[in-house]
């Protein structure tokens, strides 16, 4: 999985970067940042053992992010 976004900034003069590509549809980029913090604030599973899989996914795929 490459870490080079397929789609450029929706910022001129910004570089391809997660938020500047997601600057292109704002309302789906509310919404994202809305599901993320529900993801972390709640569930059964600690935010710990969440964050191990964050990595560990990150890791496996060669995330640079």
């Amino acid at each position: 999985m490459s870490t080079t976004p397929r789609i450029g900034s929706a910022i001129p003069g910004a570089p391809s970067e997660f938020g500047t590509v997601m600057s292109h549809t704002p309302d789906i980029i509310a919404k994202f940042g809305e599901l993320y913090a529900e993801f972390w604030q709640q569930g059964l599973i600690s935010q710990e053992v969440k964050e191990m899989t964050r990595i560990r996914n990150a890791r496996i795929t060669d995330c640079g992010y």
